[in-house]
């Protein structure tokens, strides 16, 4: 059984069993419900969590986020219509999150009542972010992202470098240019795409080192939050992980660029091509190299449904 049908039949039997209680006991049962909607939930939840070093399921912290939202679905009574099997029995949103997200909780849910911020509130946001104090006394700007908020297709990348930092914009030095110039290949300009990465600040290097680091595992969860918040706001049809750290990021994932490029992903419910990081083609001028990156290109035009032209086919192919 793939992993998505054990989810889809996790929430299938969950919400069986809450319905059926509910049938046999109508007018007495709402808090032996509620505790045994508590065990069912932590069933479920103790199942995804096994599944969470399975490739391809890294996602998951997105998907019990989207089941705690069932907690945000009306409160039903005995009065009311029968509900359907998609919706819970009636309990508290705290028990609910409390048991799908634990800790994660105020980092990735909305309070009770709260309304996800707009776009520009978040920046706000994140420009003042000092969740990690070493990135902030190192830092020069904080980098949002660029681009259009209501972009079909977004690439993420892992962290700002020097000149990122530099000018607070996301991929503006060489690796950049490239970018923006496979963009501009696919029938894109930059300013129709949105660009962004899953660390907003430049990790920290030593006194007097030149280049830029890697970000930690644990500096890209504390930022993974904020990236969740852009991507609901611009509801990409199409994301591309540009490089294996923004694949880790991403979904958890410590593999091989070479072993997840080419294939589709799902972030939530959006698809995410992985590819190589610009700044690798500019480290490796082989056509062959290039060519993979453009057949992962190609895919994503024909997910979006853009038509592609013979001559966009033929690029970078030996001749």
């Amino acid at each position: 059984m793939c992993n998505a049908d054990v989810l889809r039949y996790c929430l299938s039997s969950l919400s069986e069993a809450a319905l059926s209680q509910q049938k046999n006991d109508r007018n007495n049962c709402q808090s032996f419900m509620e505790e045994e909607y508590r065990q069912g939930l932590n069933l479920v939840v103790r199942m995804l969590r096994s599944l969470e070093n399975i490739p391809d399921f890294r996602a998951d912290t997105f998907t019990l986020q989207r089941i705690a939202r069932l907690a945000d679905l009306p409160k039903y009574t005995v009065a009311v219509e029968e509900p359907s099997a998609s919706e819970p029995p009636p309990m508290e949103k705290a028990v609910l999150r409390e048991v799908l997200l634990g800790d994660a909780v105020e980092a990735q849910t909305m309070e009770q009542g709260a309304t996800m911020p707009s776009f520009e509130e978040l920046r706000t946001t994140v420009l003042t972010c000092t969740k990690c104090p070493n990135l902030v006394a190192f830092r020069h700007s904080v980098v949002f992202g660029v681009g259009n908020p209501s972009a079909e297709l977004m690439f993420v990348g892992e962290a700002p470098g020097a000149d990122e930092d530099r000018q607070g914009e996301p991929f503006v030095g060489r690796a950049g240019e490239l970018l923006t110039k496979i963009i501009q290949t696919m029938g894109f300009q930059r300013s129709e795409v949105y660009i962004a990465n899953v660390l907003k600040c430049r990790p920290d290097m030593p006194p007097g080192a030149s280049g830029n680091r890697q970000p930690t595992q644990g500096e890209m969860e504390t930022c993974l939050p904020y990236l969740r918040q852009q991507i609901e706001h611009i509801q990409p049809k199409v994301m591309v992980a540009l490089g294996a750290t923004a694949m880790r990021g991403l979904f958890g994932k410590v593999e091989q660029m070479k072993l997840m490029r080419g294939r589709w992903h799902l972030f939530g419910p959006i698809p995410v091509m992985a590819t190589f990081h610009p700044s690798y083609l500019l480290r490796n001028q082989a056509l062959s190299e290039k060519r993979k990156v453009w057949e992962d290109m190609l895919q994503v035009l024909g997910r979006l449904g853009h038509p592609v032209s013979e001559r966009q086919k033929n690029y970078f192919l030996a001749r």
